[in-house]
């Protein structure tokens, strides 16, 4: 069983940035994907970012031009930088690794964005 630690959640002012950090217990290239996703309450779970394991990202258009997705493989773990942060960014943030069609999720960290 692949277990994904996810960490960096906060509170933060509308405009700011935070930084968030998935460490998985298996190398990240066993993954053909690591995602990002987020949900806020009373909606579905959606993809904010993923990066494929040939370092290929995509990203969600609500998020375009203001978070990256990003890996250090020294360190095997997966960034989400998030700057100009809006208050609909507040959410869960769950971190994903995808292999053969089968997705391990992380624990979650919350990430409020105050007006």
């Amino acid at each position: 069983q692949v277990h994904l630690v996810e960490s960096g959640g906060g509170l933060v002012q509308a405009g700011g940035s935070l930084r968030l950090s998935c460490v998985p217990s298996r190398s990240i290239f066993r993954f053909n994907a690591m995602e990002w996703f987020r949900q806020a309450p009373g909606n579905q779970r959606e993809l904010v970012a993923e990066i494929t394991s040939g370092g290929s990202t995509n990203y969600a258009d609500s998020v375009k031009g203001r978070f990256t997705i990003s890996r250090d493989v020294a360190k095997n773990t997966v960034y989400l930088q998030m700057n100009s942060l809006k208050p609909e960014d507040t959410a869960v943030y769950y971190c994903a690794g995808s292999r053969l069609g089968v997705r391990s999720w992380g624990q979650g960290t919350q990430v409020t964005v105050s007006s």
